[in-house]
């Protein structure tokens, strides 16, 4: 029978670095395990070397109450470039939530002069003032740092002046040489300051008979048949006509990326959609003179490679959208945004 003391639930806060932990999947996926890892079954592991470490008798008074994950994300634009990656991003979503973990993505923007790759800004700072409000506000007993950027070491610092002991989960991996992988490092100041740091590349190594362990794998059969499950059909879109139409854009949602043409032609309807996966449609704008392909999908017409035509348009066309918004009121309409 546990203790008065011990009768208290120990609250486990987890962190993850998403550039960092997907590192980490991503070589056990295709290399040493040839396994993904167990959103679930981590949080289990975790949940016994906390009871290991605060000397717990029970598991059960140990429970993993918050989970977050951080991560810069591509536009749905970008990863439609990449044959399945919306899906597998979808994929990772669902296992994330299932698994209980909140997920925080911030956008990651290409720099249009081309002299810098995309990068994930401001999600380190997000990550650190997120774990240290919740440690605040939740007063978790342990909070667990699933990272290796040096960067979190005043995280630490300063979960450690609120009492909050802070468990390190870090790899040390090495990618083999032909691939051209960076290894993953792990910097020794935050294992320094840690209170209980895991060495989980020498534990997944040294225990794969322990099943505990093996929990924390899902091998690529399992994973296989999911997959089979999902089914997806594309849209059908298919080109009828290869001839180019003008028109002027009379909406445009960059969010969502779709928008709406106003068609010179009287071939189709007046109020054309269009969607677009590609960096182009950033460039367009509201009242700019476009042209276009037609195509369709399964509820009809739509316009497609859309391109501008001139930097102007003339007063006829902001009148022309003028007076369709006057007409067809609220432009974002299911009957119009198809």
């Amino acid at each position: 029978m546990a203790t008065q003391q011990q009768s208290k639930i120990i609250k486990i806060g987890v962190f993850y670095d998403g550039g960092y932990f997907s590192r980490v999947t991503q070589y056990y996926r295709y290399y040493e395990r040839k396994s993904r890892i167990s959103i679930k079954g981590l949080h289990e592991f975790i949940r016994g070397k906390v009871m290991e470490e605060e000397s717990v008798d029970q598991i059960h008074y140990c429970q993993v109450v918050d989970a977050h994950y951080f991560r810069g994300r591509f536009s749905a634009y970008d990863a439609a470039k990449r044959e399945n990656q919306l899906l597998y991003d979808r994929i990772f979503d669902d296992i994330l939530m299932y698994a209980g973990v909140v997920t925080h993505y911030l956008p990651m923007f290409a720099d249009k002069s081309k002299r810098a790759e995309r990068s994930e800004k401001g999600i380190d700072v997000w990550f650190a003032l997120e774990a240290f409000e919740l440690a605040v506000y939740k007063q978790f007993d342990v909070i667990v740092l699933i990272t290796g950027d040096g960067d979190y070491l005043p995280l630490i610092k300063k979960l450690n002046t609120l009492g909050t002991r802070v468990m390190l989960l870090y790899w040390d991996l090495e990618f083999p040489p032909e691939v051209s992988i960076p290894p993953v490092r792990t910097n020794i100041g935050l294992i320094n300051e840690a209170t209980y740091e895991v060495n989980m590349a020498e534990i997944m190594r040294s225990r794969k008979s322990n099943q505990i362990v093996e929990n924390m794998f899902i091998t690529i059969d399992e994973e296989e048949e999911l997959s089979k499950k999902i089914q997806i059909e594309q849209p059908r879109m298919t080109e009828f006509e290869s001839e180019q139409f003008e028109g002027v854009i009379i909406h445009i949602d960059f969010e969502r990326g779709l928008g709406n043409i106003k068609s010179d032609d009287n071939k189709f309807p007046n109020i054309i959609f269009f969607r677009s996966r590609t960096e182009d449609f950033f460039n367009l704008s509201k009242g700019e003179r476009v042209a276009f392909e037609i195509g369709k999908n399964e509820r009809g017409p739509m316009a497609i490679n859309v391109h501008c035509i001139d930097t102007e348009h003339s007063e006829g066309d902001e009148q022309d959208i003028e007076e369709t918004e006057e007409v067809n009121g609220n432009i974002i309409d299911d009957d119009i945004l198809m």
